[in-house]
């Protein structure tokens, strides 16, 4: 059973009146915790960003003596930017184990409240990589640059493109000033996208590790859940300060903390670890055009899985065939982050082609292998 809950049934009628008391299903599993823990995580980055930006200064020639005062002068300033930093780390950490999560599940055949989700998860893309930027460091700028030339690969309007994004003719202070606008101003449209995520999931209803969902089987998400939700904000927390306090610099990049220099190039140009899959994914592909691609495409094929899927169940405990597929993938997707921080040389230039083009066979597979799966023991 795959549809949404009968609207109909008098307790959906009555809970349905409030986010307060969601009908959930009785059997909801840990992993379904990663939800609420990202709406912390986005309060936690919006307040700390907020307070960083009282003493940050946007501008190429005093924005990287701007991070080294919030770190040296303001008082709590160091825990303050780590917790910035860190958190944008568990952000990607609880987001992908939410889209794993949905795709384990199959909670993807709610095609709205996907389809949603995955414009909230390129917002956060975007707004970690304008971030990533601010520091004006060598891996910002160089990161700054090699990511906003991609947009030349477009036919025709690329180098105009390009040249409008950076306000000049190569990353400068126009860029500096504008990358800093954009990410002030995106996770208040991360905020608004998550209100119509949770919308359009109480007109369905969440999804459950059967996959299988009848009116006796829900139950009010408060006290239920809210009490299950404040174990994991507390998980979550206890992580967060571990590594605030005891590994600071743990998932940074030590180059970073090296004035941006122009004139310099790194020897090995590497993003934050949350984005080291797909640029694995684009340097693999020889044609700079191609890697832009394959890039895009390894995020946007999210998009596509509701239409890929026919099976009859949702959840994959039912095809075993499928959740083989489904933990290749994620080896497949831990091999490219690291990948991603090797250097683009053999071997690992020719093992990143591979695990590229087994990223979106796996990717494809997972949905389609279940409707084989079912014609083949009808």
């Amino acid at each position: 059973m795959i549809g949404p809950y009968r609207k109909t049934h008098p307790l959906v009628k009555v809970l349905n009146n409030s986010l307060y008391d969601l009908p959930a299903p009785v059997n909801l599993s840990v992993w379904w915790n990663f939800g609420s823990m990202l709406g912390l995580c986005l309060v936690v980055q919006i307040v700390s960003g907020l307070v960083l930006s009282f003493h940050y200064t946007a501008h190429v020639d005093m924005a990287f003596d701007a991070v080294i005062h919030i770190v040296r002068d303001v008082k709590k300033g160091w825990m303050i930017r780590s917790i910035h930093a860190n958190g944008a780390s568990m952000f990607f950490l609880c987001i992908y184990a939410h889209i794993g999560r949905g795709i384990y599940y199959g909670s993807y055949k709610y095609s709205e409240v996907w389809n949603v989700g995955v414009v909230l998860y390129l917002l956060v893309m975007a707004t970690a990589f304008l971030g990533y930027v601010l520091p004006w460091g060598q891996m910002s700028y160089w990161g700054a640059t090699v990511i906003t030339s991609l947009l030349t690969a477009i036919p025709y309007v690329g180098e105009m493109l390009t040249h409008w994004v950076w306000g000049g003719y190569s990353v400068s202070n126009a860029t500096l000033i504008r990358f800093y606008s954009l990410h002030f101003i995106l996770p208040f449209a991360i905020a608004a996208f998550s209100v119509v995520h949770l919308l359009f999931l109480h007109e369905t209803g969440s999804n459950n590790p059967l996959g299988v969902i009848s009116d006796n089987m829900l139950i009010r998400f408060h006290p239920f859940y809210t009490s299950k939700d404040l174990v994991g904000f507390l998980g979550l927390f206890f992580v967060l300060m571990l590594l605030v306090f005891y590994y600071p610099e743990l998932l940074g990049n030590v180059n970073n903390w090296i004035p941006a220099d122009p004139m310099k190039t790194p020897l090995h140009i590497e993003p934050e670890w949350y984005f080291l899959f797909a640029y694995t994914i684009l340097r693999s592909i020889p044609s700079k055009s191609g890697g832009a691609f394959a890039l895009v495409a390894s995020v946007m094929m999210l998009f596509i899985l509701p239409l890929l899927h026919t099976g009859k169940f949702r959840g994959l405990s039912y095809y075993p065939v499928s959740q083989a597929i489904f933990w290749v993938f994620i080896n497949v997707w831990l091999g490219l982050t690291w990948l991603g921080t090797c250097l683009p040389e053999y071997p690992f230039e020719q093992i990143g082609r591979g695990l590229t083009v087994l990223y979106f066979v796996g990717l494809v597979a997972i949905p389609l292998s279940q409707g084989v799966w079912d014609k083949l023991i009808e």
